[in-house]
């Protein structure tokens, strides 16, 4: 533990460590009422397993200051489901296993930054830009005179992940992704 943080200082956002693991604030209201001694209610998140807890706090009660960093990172390969990358700064490499980075595997694309979140030096999470560029690799050709309104197809990109996408859309076009939602937001270029 890195230090403590008093409940008067409790901020959304906030990373503090409870029972020995570290969880995110979500939300937080400070409660003065008539009788008694002011509390805290929070509601926070696990950066472990995600898991949302609800605890109350009385003001004044101290938490820990988890030992955690954020490092910003190029993603360079996989190998046997395992994903490298690269601190920008100072060019160590480390993997992440595909379980910690969850649905952020999906896409992954060569030299693409993201922030990873480390806890006691063990890789715990990964934020990617909100949204990527990827080619798609395969997909069923548009059909010329199919004007159905909001009609979709599935499409595979180069990271493998599938996707649903607008009836215009073919092989080799290239499409910016949501990465938090995995949609579809649009053509940034088309197969030429």
């Amino acid at each position: 533990m890195a230090g403590v943080i008093d409940t008067s200082e409790f901020r959304k956002g906030m990373k503090i460590e409870v029972d020995g693991e570290p969880f995110e604030i979500v939300e937080f209201q400070h409660v003065k009422p008539g009788k008694g001694s002011a509390f805290v209610r929070t509601s926070i998140r696990s950066l472990l397993s995600g898991r949302v807890l609800q605890p109350t706090f009385k003001s004044g009660d101290k938490v820990g200051k988890p030992d955690i960093e954020e490092k910003d990172m190029q993603y360079l390969y996989e190998q046997a489901g395992d994903f490298y990358f690269m601190d920008t700064r100072n060019y160590e490499q480390t993997f992440i296993s595909a379980d910690v980075l969850g649905e952020a595997k999906n896409f992954l694309k060569e030299n693409i930054n993201a922030s990873i979140l480390f806890y006691n030096g063990k890789a715990i999470g990964v934020t990617l830009p909100n949204s990527v560029d990827l080619k798609v690799t395969k997909c069923d050709p548009g059909v010329r005179g199919d004007t159905v309104s909001g009609a979709l197809k599935p499409a595979t990109l180069e990271t493998g992940y599938t996707v649903n996408v607008p009836l215009f859309i073919n092989e080799g076009d290239i499409l910016k992704i949501d990465t938090r939602d995995g949609k579809y937001l649009t053509r940034v270029a088309t197969a030429g």
